[in-house]
């Protein structure tokens, strides 16, 4: 299975792209399609896209972000059961972040890169150890704001999708840079439709 997904499916612009990259692109668009409606069964369809996502960027030498699809999992199993139980039995709806919360989140992000950036470039052969750091915090915080349905999140896809794009074009993984293209247009059509939908949420003291 992992030697089929690993073969080229097809050539374009150029660069082979294998089947992973293919299966990757359809769950991958699927998932933060249903993100914007709100669809309980983003979890699960994202789950898959994280499984292909693990050998697609290992393969690439994207090692952190082939680790962080482990987090995403784990992420996505607590989102999942977050957006149907909600804090109070209801399914969860659509809010802000507060002032202090954002604090808390800018700090992580900052100290989460510098760490990660200087594990990178020293234990691993990675050639882009700032951008792939970089994209895996800003992905990690977004993934957070989605399980918690916080509007901001999609503000976080949208920053980390304009630095994926080019770092998979140099990667030469020409498929996946289009699927981010896309992934950023579903972004703001995902932040318009969350933001409409958004309701008043107490400020939280801290990450949970």
């Amino acid at each position: 299975m992992v030697a089929f997904l690993n073969s080229t499916a097809f050539t374009a612009f150029g660069a082979a792209t294998t089947w992973a990259e293919v299966l990757g692109f359809v769950t991958g668009a699927l998932c933060v399609y249903l993100v914007g409606r709100q669809s309980l069964w983003n979890w699960p369809i994202g789950i898959v896209n994280n499984l292909v996502w693990i050998l697609l960027f290992a393969t690439a030498g994207l090692y952190a972000d082939s680790a962080l699809q482990i987090i995403y999992i784990a992420l996505a199993i607590w989102g999942w059961h977050n957006w149907i139980r909600g804090t109070a039995g209801d399914r969860l709806p659509v809010a802000g972040t507060g002032a202090g919360e954002r604090a808390v989140l800018a700090a992580l992000g900052v100290a989460g890169t510098a760490v990660l950036t200087m594990l990178l470039d020293t234990a691993t052969n990675s050639t882009v150890p700032f951008w792939d750091a970089v994209t895996t915090v800003l992905s990690l915080l977004a993934t957070w704001g989605q399980a918690t349905k916080r509007w901001e999140s999609w503000l976080l896809w949208i920053a980390a999708d304009l630095v994926y794009i080019p770092l998979y074009v140099h990667k030469g993984l020409t498929l996946t840079a289009l699927l981010y293209a896309g992934f950023l247009i579903l972004c703001v059509r995902g932040l318009i439709a969350w933001r409409r939908s958004r309701v008043a949420a107490p400020e939280l003291v801290a990450v949970a």
